[in-house]
């Protein structure tokens, strides 16, 4: 079975996120927007990149897939997450997380065919997946699911 490790992604900086280098460590990929209700959210984001950054990535996909919710350039998305959010974690460039055009992490994440667990949708922006440290799909949460929460920080304890 195929691992999330296989995966590069150009960073929204320019520079490229290897998903290998977190081989080791859990990930929580999450598609993000600058104008939603949930984009709060980057704030318990980066207090769980702060708080577990020794066993915990987590990755950012800008996306502009719902509701028109993320119309900015890429240098606007990064000065938005910086300056509101003081978001350290890495961000990728913008993509497509749905339909024929989405972005090949997606369709791994999306695919039983591709991840081996499950079939999925993203339904809308704050969309969380859970990863292992063996790149292996565990879960996805809602993006009504805050990313601090019970099930998470569970989560986080498990090997």
């Amino acid at each position: 079975m195929s691992s999330i490790h296989q995966f590069k992604v150009k960073a929204i900086d320019g520079g490229t996120i290897d998903f290998a280098d977190f081989k080791g460590k859990k990930m929580m990929i999450v598609n993000v927007a600058s104008e939603c209700g949930f984009t709060n959210q980057y704030a318990q984001l980066q207090e769980l990149h702060e708080k577990f950054s020794d066993r915990l990535v987590i990755v950012g996909f800008p996306s502009n897939d719902f509701g028109g919710q993320e119309p900015g350039s890429e240098a606007e998305i990064l000065d938005f997450c910086r300056t509101q959010y003081q978001v350290t974690f890495p961000l990728t460039e913008k993509v497509k997380v749905k339909g024929r055009n989405k972005h090949p992490v997606y369709q791994w994440l999306t695919e039983i065919g591709k991840n081996g667990v499950m079939n999925s949708k993203v339904g809308w922006n704050f969309q969380k997946y859970l990863i292992n440290e063996d790149g292996q799909l565990d879960a996805m949460l809602s993006p009504a699911n805050p990313p601090i929460c019970e099930l998470v920080l569970a989560w986080l304890k498990t090997k």
